[in-house]
């Protein structure tokens, strides 16, 4: 069991890393008030561009004036924070150490004790001697 809960608390840790530090971006593209596309990798497509042949061959791109971009960055955490060994207390050290032994001596189960009377018996008792011989502690 504590196995189990030792490889999941590590893969969701592991996760929580992987989560925290991720960056990305959203792009919408918007015509008017009215959302178009949405992209999260790459750009996201425009509306209907107006293409224009010059005279010359030359082919010119004209977008539409009520058409709008916006990109919205989600920022993950950039630097990590390590803890040294060296800026933790002595005081600190041995909680540590303290609570590390009593955690692990916590799961330990206890060794099985030698019982030399367990498959003992007593004898049948057919009276009560007390009673018999009228003997009473008071």
């Amino acid at each position: 069991m504590k196995i189990v809960i030792t490889k999941t608390s590590s893969i969701l840790l592991a996760f929580l890393l992987l989560f925290s530090t991720l960056s990305f971006a959203v792009e919408k593209h918007f015509c008017g008030d009215f959302l178009v596309d949405t992209s999260y990798f790459g750009e996201a497509e425009s509306c209907i561009i107006e293409t224009i042949t010059t005279d010359s061959g030359v082919k010119k791109v004209k977008k539409k004036r009520c058409c709008k971009d916006e990109v919205e960055k989600i920022e993950g955490q950039d630097e990590l924070q390590k803890l040294s060994i060296d800026k933790i207390s002595f005081q600190q050290k041995i909680f540590i150490i303290s609570y590390a032994v009593s955690y692990d001596l916590l799961f330990k189960s206890l060794e099985k004790q030698f019982i030399p009377h367990k498959n003992y018996n007593p004898p049948n008792l057919f009276y009560d001697l007390n009673i018999l011989h009228e003997v009473f502690i008071i």
